[in-house]
């Protein structure tokens, strides 16, 4: 073992001086390139696809993290690790990106030719996508650049055409004129999971509409009146007495005049509103259902972005919806046909790209047949061959694809994969196939692209290039991913897998929990609750910010976070740091050290006693603990196991103890206490490396002369040793722990300085000479006597721990007479306090009215106070 310079170790440790460096190194090396070797087993984690439009925010540093801690631990493990990163094409977010970049450049994307157009985002994609990979570096990913992919990468549009050739020539694909979710702001068909509900203070409008040939009016209530404009019928239930006589009649509709008739129908709620229903069935989906039952008219109002078509009257054309909302109330108030208006809340269905409300719209669209596609994908999961964490996620996948519904997969954008089919000129027949047509000039083709999950979901089998590579290294392994997209990528994955593979995407799912504010409120720039987190690296350093969103995230909960939290893993990363360095500054190095204990391996099992003992069973009972831990994918419970280890028993407790024969030893065993502790801190590491892998490097580095290319990352993993642990050597030093704290906690309730020497007296006859050694070494102790008949000598303080009474005479450390003073001073100001919360709580006026919280607050107070009146107490017993 040989050492770098002592000069080289700064005292604090700096994060920006080392984690562009080792990454760097790592990169150089190509240490995270995998290539298929049969002679080791593959560990493969694909990463969830960010979008070319995406930065890094908050919730990519968990989910990426988790990845990473996972690749790491698999490597260091034996496995051969490969995480192939890559980006999606994205095509709405990336379309509606280079329309308003174009937009500056006063081009619209109707002025110029689809392959222009396809051109302008290309360019988009070099200058912008991919970013966020240059800022996963600054976390630390060990990622196979090599492998980076994108979706629209030949090899990969190759793939994606040939799934849908496939599926189209089996009969899952089919084109049909269906009610879809329309985009207005993208213009395109959207599917049901690309829309959330928003509850909005609406209006519920009840119009009068009246009877041909009669007085009568019936009226009908809406929240969209704009859409009465495409009204082609009235239905009521069969069953209601209200209107029984009037069904089969014609009703005038308003404004445009349009005659349309008023039918039964069971749909109808009749206790809802007045029981009769206006039906849109161009616009509304129930509506549309009811329309085909019925043969209506089906009359489209509206155009792509919303605004009103031909098919309304002449005033009521080419208006934006909602300004026609207005126009057409005004009109049937003018006419006297709004009967009244009520306040009304409502659930309105946004589209999640567009954030704009989305219209049900008739439209000629590609659809996907899912039923019968989704058996086998559910029985992988139900049968345990997938597994989710947490688990309960299975019932939310089982029930959403035991419902399942046919996808719309077509979109109407330019950017994406085009869809592969060609129709003939002359008679329209459809060519579908890979390949265009030989005779293409006799076709056009399709203008819609897919959807992009309908590209994405072959994600885990094909970023693989080559047969020989997919063979090797799927399925994978791990897929970590957000539970927002359970249904829009991890369902289709693993339909896909099952069906054009024969076999599942991956073994198991890991569902990332939701980073929230400390408020409970989710990260949105919007709120302004969203950091950087960049910045939070900068300030902070990548691998305290890695370890903090690691510790402060139960698997399957809310995480809430503020940039506050990240000390926890800054804290963490100093106290390695300090530990290390005190080991490095004891060593023999070409500069004169504190010490200059020299190193040596030979002497590594040599002058044991049970510190080493015990520090060993620890550390292996912590391999297995935190192995086991990240085995079950409870990672926030791995990160408490070694933050333990190495915050308590490492660096409080074992440095502590080391010390003694470290100053005191002699040479010999100063250098075998030395050897061993490094030893074990550089195992101690590579624990610690997965979750925090640039100072875990820095100090591996620094402890010896490395060669070109050595890395922690790629050094063998602690393996579990039961011949190790050892339950006595662990009693023995928790016996001394305890003491020791007493006996701290004596010092500080009886304001006894640090830097005073104490007697004490242990009543036991179960102390070793070693214990005793350390008990003296670790609080300052002049005189130790141990007896287990001695009697409790006066004025002392006293503590129990584990059979074991623990005195400490007080006579000339401290005042006698002004310490007595003091704590019958502070026994009569609790004791006041605790009569006022006792009258609160036996109030019950206060105890019927006070929120609950306050109530058991008021509590928390009465017992914490009752307590430090009990121990007061006996404190003051002590110094009779």
């Amino acid at each position: 073992m040989h050492p770098k310079n002592l000069a080289d170790i700064p005292k604090a440790y700096s994060p920006k001086d080392v984690e562009d460096k080792w990454y760097k190194y790592w990169y150089d090396y190509n240490l995270y390139h995998s290539d298929v070797d049969e002679t080791k087993k593959s560990y493969t984690i694909v990463i969830p696809p960010p979008n070319i439009t995406g930065i890094l925010h908050i919730g990519h540093i968990l989910n990426n993290t988790l990845q990473d801690i996972y690749i790491r631990y698999k490597r260091m493990s034996g496995y051969n690790a490969c995480w192939v990163p890559g980006i999606d094409h994205a095509s709405i977010a990336t379309e509606a990106k280079v329309v308003a970049m174009l937009k500056e450049k006063h081009i619209t994307k109707d002025s110029i030719s689809r392959e222009e157009f396809l051109k302008y985002c290309y360019e988009w994609k070099e200058k912008y996508g991919g970013i966020i990979f240059q800022q996963l570096r600054k976390l630390g990913v060990s990622c196979d650049w090599q492998r980076e992919r994108f979706t629209m990468d030949d090899h990969y549009y190759k793939k994606v055409t040939e799934a849908f050739v496939k599926l189209y020539k089996e009969g899952y694909i089919y084109r049909g004129y269906r009610m879809v979710n329309w985009d207005p702001a993208s213009k395109s068909a959207i599917s049901d999971e690309e829309v959330f509900y928003k509850e909005v203070q609406g209006k519920l409008w009840h119009f009068k509409y009246p009877v041909k040939d009669s007085k009568e009016f019936v009226i009908v209530a809406t929240t969209r009146p704009e859409t009465m404009l495409g009204d082609t019928g009235i239905a009521v239930n069969p069953d209601d007495e209200r209107y029984k006589h009037l069904i089969g009649k014609i009703v005038v509709l308003p404004i445009v005049g349009r005659e349309i008739p008023l039918f039964a129908d069971e749909y109808v709620d009749k206790e809802f509103g007045t029981g009769a229903v206006k039906v849109t069935p161009a616009h509304d989906v129930n509506d549309y259902e009811m329309g085909q039952r019925h043969k209506l008219e089906m009359i489209n109002i509206f155009n792509e972005d919303a605004t009103t078509n031909g098919n309304v009257p002449k005033e009521f054309r080419n208006l934006d919806r909602y300004e026609v909302r207005e126009k057409v109330i005004t009109r049937m108030e003018e006419l006297g046909l709004l009967h009244k208006v009520d306040n009304y809340t409502n659930k309105v269905g946004y589209s999640q790209r567009g954030n704009v409300p989305i219209e049900p719209y008739l439209s000629e669209q590609w659809f996907m047949k899912m039923t019968q596609l989704s058996f086998p994908a559910i029985k992988a999961v139900l049968d345990g061959k997938v597994k989710f964490h947490p688990e309960h996620w299975t019932k939310t996948y089982e029930h959403w694809m035991t419902n399942i519904r046919d996808w719309c997969i077509s979109r109407q954008l330019w950017w994406g994969h085009r869809i592969p089919v060609w129709y003939n000129k002359e008679t329209h027949e459809i060519y579908c196939e890979v390949e265009q047509p030989d005779d293409i000039e006799n076709y056009y083709q399709d203008d819609d692209v897919l959807d992009t999950w309908a590209s994405s979901w072959l994600w885990a089998q094909d970023v693989f290039t080559n047969e020989h590579d997919q063979k090797y290294y799927y399925p994978t392994d791990l897929l970590v991913t957000a539970p927002d997209i359970i249904f829009f990528w991890v369902a289709r994955m693993i339909i896909a897998g099952m069906h054009f593979m024969d076999e599942i995407p991956f073994k198991d799912v890991y569902f990332t929990s939701t980073v929230r504010d400390t408020q409970g409120r989710k990260m949105s720039k919007s709120l302004g609750n969203s950091p950087d987190p960049l910045d939070l690296i900068a300030d902070y350093g990548a691998d305290a910010l890695r370890f903090t969103m690691t510790y402060i995230a139960p698997l399957g909960q809310d995480v809430h976070f503020s940039n506050e939290m990240v000390e926890i893993g800054r804290n963490f990363a100093n106290k390695m740091w300090n530990a290390g360095r005190f080991l490095l500054m004891n060593l023999a190095s070409r500069q004169t050290s504190a010490q200059n204990i020299k190193l040596d391996p030979s002497l590594k099992n040599k002058h044991i006693d049970f510190t080493d003992r015990w520090i060993l069973s620890r550390f292996n009972k912590t391999i297995k603990e935190f192995t086991d831990a990240l085995d079950r994918f409870e990672v926030n419970a791995a990160s408490k196991i070694v933050y333990s280890y190495v915050w308590n028993d490492f660096c409080d407790w074992y440095v502590e103890l080391s010390k003694q024969r470290l100053y005191q030893g002699s040479e010999e065993e100063k250098s075998a206490v030395l050897t061993r502790a490094i030893l074990l801190f550089e195992e101690m590491l590579k624990l610690v490396h997965p979750f925090m892998p640039f100072i875990t490097e820095e100090i591996w580095q620094l402890f010896d002369e490395k060669k070109a290319g050595e890395s922690i990352s790629v050094s063998s993993f602690p393996k579990f040793n039961k011949d190790s642990v050892d339950e006595n050597s662990e009693k023995e030093i928790l016996f001394v722990q305890d003491v020791v704290t007493a006996i701290r906690n004596i010092r500080g309730e009886m304001n006894i300085s640090p830097a005073r020497a104490i007697n004490v007296f242990l009543k036991t006859d179960r102390v070793t000479e070693e214990q005793s050694k350390y008990i003296k070494s670790l609080v300052r102790i002049d005189e130790l006597k141990v007896n287990a008949h001695m009697e409790k000598p006066k004025a002392s303080a006293s503590a129990v721990v584990k059979g074991c009474d623990i005195f400490i005479p007080l006579e000339g450390l401290i005042d006698l007479n002004v310490e007595r003073t003091r704590i019958e001073k502070e026994i009569a100001r609790i004791s006041g306090s605790l009569e006022g919360v006792k009258k609160k709580l036996t109030n019950e006026g206060f105890v019927a009215k006070a929120p609950a919280d306050v109530i058991e607050r008021e509590r928390m107070k009465m017992n914490d106070w009752e307590k430090a009146l009990e121990k007061l107490k006996a404190i003051l017993e002590d110094l009779k």
